[in-house]
C-alpha cells in the first residue's frame, strides 16, 4: 500500500477539534452573540493555530447549526431560531429516549454509580452557579446510556443535534429553573435500577423536552 502523500494529518485534525469546541463554548456561553462576525485574522489570533483549522472548526459548525456562511462574504453566528431549536430537541430527546431503553438490560452497578455521581457533580455545579460545568455534568450523565446502549448511530445523531441545543441548556443551567433536572435524572436512575426501560426512556424524553420552555421564554425577551 503506498503512503499517503499528506502529511501532519493527526496534528491538523486535533487543531481543528480544539478550534472547534473552542469556537462552540464562546457561542453557548454567549462570548459570541447572536449576529456577531467571525473574521478569520482575529480567530487566528485568538485560537492561536492558521487558518485551515479554523475553516474546517466553522464547517462543522454551520452543520450544527451555530454560524452560518454567506460564500465570499462573512461568517455570523446564528441566531436563536425557535423551530431549528425544537426540531433539533425532538431529535435529541427521542435518541436519548432510545439509548436509554436499548441500554437498561445491559446496565449494572457501574453505570448507575456513574449517573448518581455526575447528577451529584451536577446539582454542585448549579448551586455554584456554573453553568458551563452544569452542561458537562449533564452531558456526562445522559452518556452514560448512550455508551452502554452500543449504537454508534445515535451518537453520531447527536453529535449533530446537540449542539444548536447547548445555548438553551446554559440559559437554564444559568438559572434556578435547571434544578428540576436534579430530580428528573433521580428518577431516570430509579428507573433503571428497576429494570423498567420503558418508563426511564418515557422520563428521559420528558426530561429533554423541558428545553422548549426555555425556547419560548428566549422568544419572550426577544420581543421584549
Amino acid at each position: 500500500m503506498p503512503v499517503p502523500v499528506e502529511r501532519g494529518k493527526h496534528t491538523r485534525s486535533l487543531l481543528r477539534d480544539q478550534a472547534y469546541v473552542s469556537i462552540r463554548d464562546a457561542i453557548v456561553n454567549g462570548t459570541l452573540a447572536p449576529g456577531e462576525k467571525l473574521r478569520d485574522p482575529e480567530l487566528e489570533e485568538w485560537l492561536g493555530i492558521s487558518r485551515t483549522p479554523i475553516r474546517e472548526a466553522l464547517a462543522r459548525l454551520e452543520v450544527a447549526g451555530l454560524v452560518h456562511t454567506t460564500p465570499g462574504r462573512s461568517t455570523v453566528v446564528s441566531s436563536i431560531e425557535q423551530q431549528a431549536v425544537l426540531n433539533a430537541q425532538s431529535v435529541a430527546a427521542a435518541m436519548h429516549a432510545l439509548a436509554v431503553r436499548t441500554a437498561v438490560p445491559m446496565m449494572g452497578d457501574e453505570e448507575f454509580e456513574a449517573m448518581a455521581r455526575a447528577n451529584a457533580h451536577f446539582a454542585d455545579a448549579l448551586s455554584r452557579g456554573d453553568a458551563e460545568a452544569a452542561i458537562r455534568s449533564d452531558d456526562d450523565f445522559h452518556s452514560v446510556a448512550v455508551v452502554a446502549c452500543e449504537n454508534d448511530v445515535i451518537a453520531q445523531v447527536l453529535e449533530q443535534v446537540t449542539p444548536v441545543l447547548r445555548r438553551l441548556e446554559h440559559l437554564r443551567f444559568s438559572s434556578l429553573s435547571g434544578r428540576d433536572s436534579i430530580a428528573q435524572h433521580e428518577q431516570i436512575i430509579e428507573l433503571c435500577r428497576d429494570g423498567d426501560a420503558v418508563a426511564a426512556a418515557d422520563a428521559t424524553e420528558r426530561n429533554w423536552q423541558t428545553l422548549s420552555q426555555i425556547v419560548e421564554q428566549a422568544d419572550d425577551h426577544a420581543d421584549d
